[in-house]
């Protein structure tokens, strides 16, 4: 399936500007966007390339052109899974799941509906699970996944026989590190409050 070219974007009620936008994907990341200068090597190389709507080296356009809305409604935002084939075939050395790690902390800071509303409900699931439990407890995460995400049947018929079969435990696992865990997440949480913090002054200037 083709990737489709990049589409004029006009500015609606929730059109975000742009410059604001790369300032913080640039500040969060570490990386530089204009020095991608398109070569889609990245894409070449992609395991989702035919599954999402923008490749990466697409994202990264729409960023340089002022369309930072294009790429935050983007599929492809969503669907990358930081899998680093991007990182190893750039020129540039452009680390692109950093970028998209950055783009969504933005999505989230500003409460942005994420286009596969699925992945982002699986993420929160997934951390809070190891924040409370130190490890995923699977039956949990399935669980709590299928209620948020309003599919509550999902893979139903395979819980019996995993159970049956011991490769899932019925009762949440005890973890050790719990304490180390519990301070990871922690910094992350500090991190990502500035991120916030970094996003309120230009929403508020707006």
């Amino acid at each position: 399936m083709p990737i489709a070219p990049l589409r004029p974007l006009a500015a609606g009620p929730g059109a975000v500007a742009s410059r604001e936008v790369v300032a913080f994907v640039e500040t969060t990341s570490g990386q530089k966007l204009r020095e991608c200068y398109q070569c889609s090597k990245c894409a070449a190389g992609c395991p989702l390339g035919l599954a999402v709507d923008l490749s990466p080296q697409q994202i990264i356009r729409a960023l340089q052109l002022g369309q930072a809305d294009l790429a935050l409604d983007s599929r492809g935002l969503w669907m990358c899974v930081g899998c680093q084939t991007c990182v190893t075939r750039c020129p540039c050395e452009v680390d692109l799941p950093r970028v998209m790690d950055a783009l969504r902390s933005y999505a989230l800071a500003t409460h942005r509906p994420a286009a596969l509303r699925e992945v982002a409900v699986f993420h929160r699931v997934f951390l809070e699970s190891i924040k409370r439990l130190g490890r995923v407890y699977e039956v949990g995460l399935i669980g709590g996944f299928n209620i948020l995400s309003g599919h509550l049947f999902d893979s139903a018929d395979l819980g019996w026989p995993m159970l049956v079969r011991g490769k899932v435990k019925p009762l949440p696992p005890r973890v050790r590190a719990r304490r180390e865990v519990a301070a990871i997440f922690a910094r992350a949480e500090a991190r990502r409050a500035k991120e916030r913090d970094a996003v309120r002054p230009a929403e508020a200037a707006r």
